[in-house]
């Protein structure tokens, strides 16, 4: 009788990785425990702490690899006919096109609430995407499709917006993260950098109103509404 074949560490990562994305998909994140990811796999939890520290690291290392298999940036790096800004705004709606990674995304929103897994993604972000975004804006500006003298900060502060608009690293209401997010529209179009079109408008205020929503179905609120809350009794 033949013996099994062994698998190797990286073929138990990958397996895992595919199970945990799609139950993150079907279940969710938060649903979804290390014992639903291995049955799926067909291995004991034990495997899965040789593989990944936790859960947690899961979800970081599958925003990741879904990024890398379908970079934007490198799908509008090759379009010779557009210009810098064009690129950029085609870049935007291939990020909002990808159905799956948004929906990783947006569950990803709560871990952040972890102080050592938000310095990591901050961290990972500023080494991955600020170059990319300097790239791009410096194209833009060569061709003159973008007409700013803070091109290297921009690349710098492009990275870090969606940390800002996330509740669970600065809690805030629906309209709170709305107002926040044409305020950047307002900004970036005062330094020449006029990045959203009414498509993308729509996409960002439709994913303000899903990630200002727990898994269980409530919505943040304001610190102060959380602490009236707090005194009258009530439970979220």
């Amino acid at each position: 009788m033949a013996r099994p074949v062994k698998k190797t560490p990286e073929q138990w990562k990958k397996e895992i990785l595919d199970a945990a994305q799609k139950l993150f998909i079907s279940k969710g994140y938060e649903e979804t425990s290390v014992s639903d990811i291995m049955d799926v796999v067909g291995g004991a939890k034990g495997m899965f702490y040789r593989c990944f520290q936790s859960k947690e690291e899961v979800m970081c290392t599958l925003g990741n690899q879904m990024f890398f298999e379908d970079n934007p940036f490198e799908i509008v790096k090759g379009r010779n006919d557009l210009n810098g800004l064009q690129k950029i705004r085609l870049l935007l709606t291939l990020n909002q096109s990808d159905v799956e990674r948004n929906q990783i995304n947006m569950q990803a929103v709560q871990i952040l609430k972890d102080p050592h897994i938000l310095e990591a993604a901050v961290a990972e972000n500023r080494r991955v995407l600020t170059p990319l975004w300097l790239e791009l804006l410096e194209e833009g500006k060569k061709d003159g499709s973008i007409k700013t003298e803070y091109i290297k900060e921009l690349s710098e502060l492009l990275p870090l917006i969606n940390f800002w608009f996330m509740p669970s690293v600065f809690p805030a209401t629906e309209e709170e993260l709305l107002h926040k997010y044409h305020f950047v529209k307002e900004v970036l179009a005062h330094m020449g950098l006029p990045l959203y079109d009414d498509d993308t408008t729509t996409f960002t205020e439709k994913f303000i109103t899903a990630i200002t929503e727990t898994p269980c179905g409530h919505t943040f609120k304001s610190e102060k509404a959380d602490s009236n809350s707090e005194k009258e009794g009530n439970q979220l």
